[in-house]
């Protein structure tokens, strides 16, 4: 682990607010992995040995169903770990994880997890702040399937991408289109939809590029849109 990637470590949530020997212990045994585009991290129902935190790079964490779909739980990049709470109970992974592109992922093993928890409170505290975060992620996801249309939850994904909160920007999507519909739990050709109803407020999506013309004006529509049952098919 380079200088750079410490860096990274220290100011995350997992991470950010632990003593200098407390970390040391953590990660005395981590290992930094790289990981090509669609490599699988590990499989829902596998013993949960490790927990993770993303150097560079994204990955996604899915459920499959018994029928073999796919349902996308969270997105992951730089900054940000997964997988703390089956490694807390020493349980079996509820879900499996896979690159969406290239990416470098800190591999942090259990074994010694529990006796560093009940040796270090923060650390305790840190990995409840962590699985905390996740927990409120799922519930924002929940209230935007359920209170939000499609269109509304597509201007919310870019909005959040915005690096500035009026004028016009030009931005990059992380990751293909459809890990973006799953994500925000539609379909391709409902994501695509979406954003032909978004032009009329000056969003251009280009390949992987959207440009927004009036990012104030995006965020508002996400607020005074109202779902629309009837006519509305993109909540699928």
């Amino acid at each position: 682990m380079n200088n750079h990637d410490l860096a990274i470590v220290r100011q995350s949530i997992v991470f950010g607010d632990l003593g200098e020997e407390p970390l040391r212990r953590l990660l005395r045994q981590a290992v930094i992995v790289e990981h090509g585009r669609g490599e699988t991290l590990f499989r829902q129902g596998e013993p949960a040995t490790h927990f993770f935190f993303v150097i560079d790079g994204w990955v996604k964490v899915y459920r499959l169903t018994r029928a073999g779909d796919e349902t996308v739980v969270g997105v992951f990049t730089r900054g940000q770990s997964f997988a703390e709470a089956a490694a807390f109970i020493q349980g079996e992974y509820p879900a499996g994880a896979e690159s969406v592109a290239e990416c470098r992922v800190m591999r942090v093993p259990t074994r010694d997890l529990v006796s560093l928890l009940h040796e270090s409170p923060d650390l305790a505290l840190a990995m409840l702040a962590s699985t905390s975060r996740h927990l409120h992620g799922l519930v924002q996801q929940i209230e935007q399937l359920k209170a939000r249309t499609g269109t509304q939850r597509v201007a919310e994904f870019l909005g959040e991408l915005c690096p500035v909160a009026e004028g016009a920007c030009t931005i990059g999507l992380p990751y293909d289109k459809t890990l973006i519909a799953g994500r925000l739990g539609m379909k391709p050709e409902s994501l695509s939809r979406a954003f032909a109803r978004l032009r009329p407020l000056g969003v251009i999506i280009d390949h992987n590029m959207a440009a927004i013309r009036d990012v104030a004006a995006l965020r508002d529509f996400i607020d005074e849109e109202q779902p629309d049952f009837g006519s509305e098919l993109d909540h699928g």
